[in-house]
């Protein structure tokens, strides 16, 4: 596909660091991959749980199709991720530990036209490690800025 869609979570990235990634498939009914095709997705206050051993993730808002009349979609609802067996194991051992969360950082669609995210076990960022993301950006940002210059 020419147009691939890449949408990234970055309020995740800022508030967390990442320990480990999986890709994920994700469950969607009706009008929702026409209105994630759309580019309509927010992950930002979403974030994924174990309930019996499945993986959901709770919050990921994907906005209601223009066309889809009476047939559409609830924009924000649990939607069920695919992982192996062996993965939800693991990723539910480690998730059990104190400090760790389980958050999306990307959704994605793949060269088969299947809908997939990224998700990472991850550990919350104190305020003065935000504060050093910040500097590093801004310095890289000034270095960029320097090279074009020149």
């Amino acid at each position: 596909m020419k147009d691939q869609l890449y949408i990234k979570n970055k309020r995740a990235a800022f508030d967390y660091a990442f320990l480990d990634e999986w890709t994920a498939g994700i469950v969607l009914v009706g009008t929702e991959i026409k209105s994630l095709r759309q580019g309509r997705v927010n992950l930002t206050d979403s974030w994924c749980y174990f309930d019996k051993g499945e993986l959901w993730c709770k919050g990921m808002n994907i906005s209601e199709y223009f066309y889809g009349s009476y047939n559409n979609h609830a924009p924000v609802r649990d939607r069920k991720l695919l992982l192996s067996r062996k993965e939800l194991r693991k990723l539910e051992q480690e998730s059990k530990t104190p400090g760790l969360a389980i958050v999306p950082t990307a959704i994605f669609i793949n060269e088969r036209g299947l809908a997939k995210l990224k998700i990472a076990l991850a550990k919350g960022k104190k305020e003065f490690d935000k504060r050093e993301s910040i500097k590093e950006n801004e310095a890289k940002r000034q270095m960029s800025r320097a090279k074009k210059i020149y």
